[in-house]
Formats: C-alpha cells, structure tokens, sequence
C-alpha cells in the first residue's frame, strides 16, 4: 500500500465525520417499451411533466428513452429510495407501457422511425432536438437506444482544505481539488475494469440490434446474439464507434488539458461532417459541423463535473470553478433489480472511489493509457473466462488475483465509512463482490444467461418478463397520498415553467445557436 493512502487513511480516521459528507446521486435511463417488447412510439407522457424543465423526470436521446434523476443526497440509501418513488410515480402514469429492464434495447422499429426527443419550442429546447438530430446523423438512432446508470459523487468540500494542508500544496484550493479528482479519474481508468466484472449485466442482446451489421457475436438462439463469457457487451466496441473522436486524448494528466482538448474538438471541423453541412433542405441537422458539437457528445467511462448556472456550459463551468464530483458512465442496468441498481452497488462504488481518491494516482503515459483500454476491453468482451489474464505494468496477471488485491485495499475505505456510519453496510457490500470475485456465477452476467437458458428464453423474452415483473413489484407498493402529490405538483409546474420560457423567448434560433457556439471559443486557454 502506497505511503501517501496511509497517510490520508490516517487523516480521515481522525476526521471520521467528514466521510459522512459524501454526495451521491443516480441517473438511470430506461426505453418505454409495449406490452409485446416493442419500443413505444407515443410521446412523452404530458402527466410526467415536460422533459425539458421536469429536473427528475426527462428524456434522453429518444422520445421513448425516459431519465430518471435523484437529487445528491449524503445517504446513499435515501438516494436509492428517491430513485424507486420515482420509478413508482412513472407507473401511475404508464397504462399499458413498461420500463424496459435492461441496458440493450428492445426491438427496435426501422431506424428511420426511432422518435428524437422534442422539447418545445424555445430556443433552448429546439437546441437540445437539434443536437439530438445530429447524434443520429453521426452515430444512428440505433445506438442512442442503449441505456445506462451514471453515479454522481463526491468528496466531502472539507475534506480537501485538509489534505491540502496536510500534504504541504502550494496550489490554492480550487486547482488542488481539480487536480485530486482528476487523480481519481485516473485511477478509476486503471482499475474500472473491476467494476465492469462485478456489475456488468449485458452478456447479450437482440440479433436486430445490429442491423445486419458484420460482428464477432455468437447465436444464443434464433433471435439472440452473445459472448459467453462477456459481462458487459454495451460497453465494448459494438457501442459508440466514433471515428471523429478517435484522436480525442482520453487520459487524464490535467484538467487544463482535459478541457483544452474538448474545447478544441468543439472548435475544429471535421470533413464527413462538413461535408453534410449544418442544414439539409433549410432544416437543421447538427448544430455544427466539428468533432463534437457540444463537449457533453464526448464519449467516456467517467467525466469530471461541476453544476452549471443557467445558461452555461460544462467547460465553462468546470474552467472558471474547477471540479465539483465525478460522474461515473460505464454502469449497466441490472435487469434482475427493479431499479437496475441497488444499494450494495452504491455502497460498493463508494468504497471504490473513495479509494481511486486517496491512492497514489500517477501521471498515465502512453503505454499505460492503451492497456487501461485493452483491460477494460478484455473484460466487457470476456470477464469470465477462467484464467483470464490483464495487464499490469506490462506483465499478465490473473485477474482474480488482481481483483483480490484491489477489493483488500478497497477493504480499508469500507471500514472507515461502516466506522462513521455505523454497521458494516460497506464491508459486506465488499463481501459480496469478493464472491463474485471466487465465483464467476454469481456476476450479474452469468446470472441474466443462467435464467435466460433456464427459461428457455430469448434476450426479448427474458427482458420483457423482467419488465413485467418489476412493474408489478413497483405497482404494489404505491406512493404515499403526500409523495404522490409532490411529483404530481413538480409535473405541473414544469409543464407551466416551459410554456412560459416559451412565451417568453426573444431572438431567431440560428443568432441563439451562433452565441453558444461562440462562447466556448471565448474561454482562454
């Protein structure tokens, strides 16, 4: 174990309270599907409010792709219990649809018929369908079909006054907080292989996902594909493939280079696209023709984040007042919970980052940064395969004693939240990964195929069983008379907050789209 963790172990027993501090919140994504598995082609349901301005309940790339958002909450478990009445909430709301239960889509209709997500008729809102439009232009609709669980979190803000302290830095508070989380990060590209064994839940999918395209899959059945010992086939390279990001520098040494090179890919064109232009016909199709029209297109496992005030954009944010939590993108949704994420997850996620926090984070070099991909690869593609192998300082090693050694040393961070917290919620979420760890068969992955083969059943038919399922176990246990009407109330008021926005608004949408295009070319380097 690294001096400088035993250090800052050392620090934190003696502030013990502070780790109470910590804030997490969930976004979950999930498809409305029909009562056959289809992806439903009705709007967004008017009584869940308005995607644009609900801040609980949106929609994510499609019309039919709902998002689901917690406010950051010190307990992960109240986090939890907001994510489920939200969840319950949107029942009473869905007559004859259902929440689809898993990562990978349901069967899709032509591509050509996947609905964008519209969100009225202000600028703002217009500029979100656009963006949307050119998400489908660069990459399909089929892809933006896919869903995930992004966990937010964050260190305690007083914490970092201390270490800070503690370690003599001469770097003002802001940059020493910036610097640590993006530490964290590459720490989080070294080991997030790990979370990818234990949580990955997407070992297969529909054969018509793929839209006859060439692939590497082997047939489950006549209408499934998979890979036997895959844990997370979402996050291979089936998913997003982007050629115009490809020279996007992934790894973490700063965050001045990290938003330097979003910020230039936001600036510089790119030929296939400028070649499409900005507008077919006098309609908009992207909202420019550059590597990324916005930086939130960028495509990554984990992003550093900081709240934005109206108006602003996440660059913008992130340079003017540096890095506030991490937003951890890579989670499948577990389709054998009916929120596809629970608390032994969470408690689990926070031990984990907590540790790629406070351990020793060097800078990642080349060589570092291509098998921290090709680990992470290896395992989505194929986890459980006994003997498996990955790369550590250039030398194989077992990933079972890899991932061993890491939950141990993860093991002292649990310790410390069970200590501040009480019980031993955090060790046992620790016990029941190192299980997974000495069993493959009780991963999330192997599980999802050991019901689908026990059933006999497709990926279509396993999910929408699991579907139905969680619906009826959400639908059983309704929301309080005072929690029903506070969702109902929120629906309203975002309903009334977009129509006045709408009202409202001033000035032709390309003069609006032109200033937010210029104002992060004005941020300085």
């Amino acid at each position: 174990m690294s001096t400088l963790l035993n250090r800052r172990l050392s620090l934190l027993g003696a502030n013990l309270p502070l780790l109470k501090q910590c804030l997490h919140g969930i976004e979950r994504e999930c498809l409305r599907v029909t009562d056959s598995g289809r992806l439903a082609q009705t709007p967004h349901p008017e009584a869940l409010g308005a995607a644009l301005t609900n801040e609980q309940i949106t929609t994510d790339y499609s019309e039919s792709l709902l998002e689901f958002i917690t406010p950051a909450l010190p307990d992960a478990a109240a986090v939890l219990e907001n994510l489920e009445q939200i969840h319950r909430f949107v029942y009473t709301k869905l007559s004859d649809e259902y929440l689809w239960s898993p990562s990978m889509p349901c069967s899709l209709p032509a591509e050509e018929d996947i609905p964008i997500a519209e969100y009225g008729t202000s600028n703002i809102g217009k500029l979100k369908h656009v963006y949307r439009k050119g998400l489908a232009l660069r990459y399909g609709r089929t892809m933006q079909c896919i869903a995930g669980i992004h966990y937010n979190f964050s260190l305690p803000e007083a914490l970092w006054p201390l270490l800070r302290e503690a370690e003599g830095s001469t770097e003002n508070e802001r940059d020493y907080q910036s610097a640590a989380y993006i530490a964290l990060i590459r720490n989080f590209r070294r080991y997030s292989w790990l979370l990818m064994y234990l949580f990955g839940a997407s070992p297969a999918l529909d054969k018509g996902f793929l839209r006859g395209r060439a692939h590497q899959l082997e047939e489950l059945d006549g209408e499934t594909l998979y890979l036997p010992y895959a844990t997370s086939l979402r996050m291979s390279d089936l998913g997003y493939q982007s050629n115009a990001q490809a020279g996007l520098t992934p790894c973490y040494n700063n965050l001045a280079s990290y938003t330097d090179s979003l910020r230039k890919a936001v600036g510089t064109p790119y030929p296939p696209y400028v070649e499409v232009g900005t507008h077919v016909d006098g309609e908009w199709v992207q909202l420019n023709t550059n590597i990324l029209q916005i930086e939130n297109e960028y495509y990554s496992n984990i992003r550093p984040k900081r709240v934005t005030y109206s108006g602003e954009r996440p660059i913008q944010a992130l340079t003017s007042r540096g890095v506030q939590y991490v937003e951890v993108r890579c989670l499948d949704i577990n389709p054998l919970l009916p929120v596809g994420i629970d608390l032994t997850e969470a408690r689990f996620l926070d031990a984990f980052l907590l540790f790629c926090a406070l351990d020793d984070s060097p800078q990642l070099n080349n060589n570092e940064c291509s098998q921290c991909t090709s680990n992470f690869l290896s395992v989505v593609k194929e986890g459980r395969r006994p003997g498996l192998k990955l790369q550590r300082d250039g030398q194989p090693v077992p990933l079972k004693d890899w991932a061993s050694e890491l939950i141990a040393q993860i093991g002292q961070l649990a310790n410390l939240l069970d200590q501040a917290q009480g019980g031993d919620d955090h060790v046992q979420a620790l016990q029941a990964q190192q299980a997974k760890v000495d069993d493959p068969e009780l991963t999330p992955s192997a599980q999802v195929l050991a019901r689908m083969t026990e059933h006999d059943e497709s990926f279509i038919a396993f999910s929408l069983r699991q579907s139905r399922l969680h619906a009826q176990t959400l639908r059983e246990q309704p929301l309080s008379p005072d929690q029903q009407q506070a969702f109902e109330t929120q629906a309203r008021e975002s309903l009334a907050k977009q129509s006045q926005m709408e009202q409202e608004e001033v000035g032709e949408f390309d003069t609006f789209v032109g200033a937010y295009q210029a104002s992060i070319l004005a941020i300085s380097n």
